[in-house]
């Protein structure tokens, strides 16, 4: 678990340290979307290689491998004195996520082979993926009151020590009893599929059409077509494409996408709302931001003993439901809003989404293979991964299109470096620090309004897409269940064309 929840808390961890980041190293409104987004885009991309790495050398080694790379970009990314090189370390930290967060839940599923026991260990191993995510604001505001931005990265390098340290000794090395050669075109092609189409839907979604960002999702989505090409031909593949194929597999991988394209797109809103709307320190927003977690304690059981009496599509689809209703509830948010008012809708939300991201995370490890444990995990993270990005990318460009919108409309005439002021509400409240008291009055509630209605649009779309997520769950998991018998690996290509084949 302490791997997953350094890798987790990075999502997330300098929300309330990007203030700091952009006074310091002075990054371009772009350079900050790529320090915020580059991890998860890295690691996203890397995760399908090295689960199947894992698979190979052992995902207790891959474990220590990673421990190290995450502990050395730590403490590269806390020393960094420019924007480029603090997006370069971002990409390492991905590097080193990524090979950690696969052996986890590979790890999880050849441990525990009674289907009760391995219930409860994904159960804590989903509370402990969002709980980093919603510790990592906390410890970052905590650090924040009392030592520079670089410290929310060194916070990590005693526990990856720790982790290296430990590890020999209390985890079991695990490993594929089928051990193919690593196939470096299939890692290259991976990455390739998905970073273009990321680049291009993050583009597109803030800045409306343009033939570079087409250019890039469409020759992503080639690669994309030309990897599972490979795959389908490979005599070990990274990906096994039957069980990929298998409702009781991909629906869940589908399933946990959308719950995190809503979970960590809406998290930077409800963070900077806190923080730059209602005007609280970082540590007091952070703080203030883990009460959500109450709703997480009450439904994640909740939906483990409804799961246990009833057919779990339903009971994901109602917890989908339930979150839809939470995003609506914020999207009624308005500047001047108490502040109950939008815990009270984070809570519903958040329950809503843990409870059913913890069945789909079960349904899904069941169904796979233990001796393809890795390769499973790894589709499974990098669904959420990849929804966390495009989440934070697509939802992040709806607020910020209303945003500059509003502001466009409600600008005071003569306002100086307006399209700062535009921009974000960050760069509006710097702008307003040099103005009149009065002019500088009437900016700030400008902007406030302006991206309290941003976050509303956020919302609203968040919120159709979990309703969206509760059909699909009801219409395709009906049925499904961990009483399924797992997918066996897929035979080899060469078996399933009656070739002899020659086993290294």
């Amino acid at each position: 678990m302490l791997p997953l929840l350094l890798v987790s808390m990075d999502v997330s961890v300098l929300y309330f340290a990007i203030p700091y980041i952009s006074q310091d190293l002075e990054p371009s409104a772009t350079q900050q979307l790529w320090i915020l987004d580059m991890y998860g885009f890295v690691l996203a991309g890397l995760l399908i290689t090295m689960g199947a790495l894992g698979d190979r050398i052992g995902r207790r080694t891959l474990v220590l491998v990673g421990a190290a790379v995450f502990g050395s970009a730590s403490v590269a990314a806390a020393y960094a004195d420019s924007a480029g090189l603090l997006i370069a370390v971002r990409a390492l930290l991905g590097i080193g996520g990524a090979a950690l967060m696969p052996s986890t839940l590979a790890l999880i599923r050849n441990l525990f082979h009674d289907e009760k026991q391995r219930g409860k260990a994904v159960t804590i191993w989903t509370a402990v993926m969002t709980t980093g995510i919603s510790l990592g604001p906390v410890v970052s505001g905590l650090l924040l009151e009392h030592f520079w931005w670089g410290s929310v990265f060194l916070i990590n390098l005693p526990a990856m020590v720790l982790l290296i340290v430990l590890v020999p000794f209390l985890v079991p090395e695990s490993t594929s009893p089928v051990r193919g050669r690593f196939d470096l075109p299939s890692a290259l092609l991976s990455l390739g599929s998905l970073l273009p189409v990321i680049y291009g839907v993050k583009e597109w979604a803030r800045h409306g059409y343009a033939p570079l960002p087409a250019l890039a999702i469409g020759a992503g989505l080639l690669m994309g077509l030309v990897f599972v090409r490979r795959q389908g031909r490979l005599t070990h593949p990274m990906i096994d494409l039957a069980l990929v194929g298998r409702r009781t597999f991909g629906g869940p991988v589908l399933a946990n996408m959308l719950a995190m394209f809503a979970t960590v797109g809406m998290a930077v809103f409800f963070t900077q709302y806190l923080q730059s709307v209602l005007s609280q320190s970082p540590l007091t927003a952070a703080l203030w931001s883990l009460v959500p977690a109450v709703g997480v304690a009450v439904m994640a059981p909740t939906g483990a003993v409804l799961a246990r009496r009833t057919d779990r599509a339903y009971v994901m689809g109602g917890g989908f439901l339930v979150s839809a209703c939470g995003f609506l509830w914020l999207s009624t948010v308005q500047a001047d809003s108490p502040l109950w008012l939008v815990l009270a809708g984070g809570s519903v939300y958040a329950g809503g989404l843990v409870a059913s991201m913890t069945l789909a995370n079960e349904l899904a490890l069941g169904a796979a293979p233990p001796e393809r444990a890795g390769s499973a995990a790894a589709v499974l993270e990098a669904g959420q991964e990849l929804g966390g990005a495009l989440g934070m990318a697509i939802l992040g460009s709806v607020g910020a299109a209303v945003y500059s919108r509003d502001m466009s409309d409600s600008l005071p005439a003569g306002v100086p470096d307006a399209d700062a002021v535009r921009e974000t509400l960050g760069g509006a409240a710097a702008v307003a620090a040099d103005l009149p008291a009065a002019t500088a009055d009437a900016v700030l509630t400008a902007a406030r309004e302006a991206f309290t209605h941003g976050m509303g649009a956020a919302a609203v779309g968040a919120a159709v897409v979990m309703a969206a997520a509760g059909v699909f769950s009801v219409g395709l998991l009906h049925g499904a269940g961990t009483t399924d018998h797992p997918v066996q690996a897929a035979p080899p290509a060469a078996e399933r064309e009656g070739a002899p084949l020659v086993r290294p």
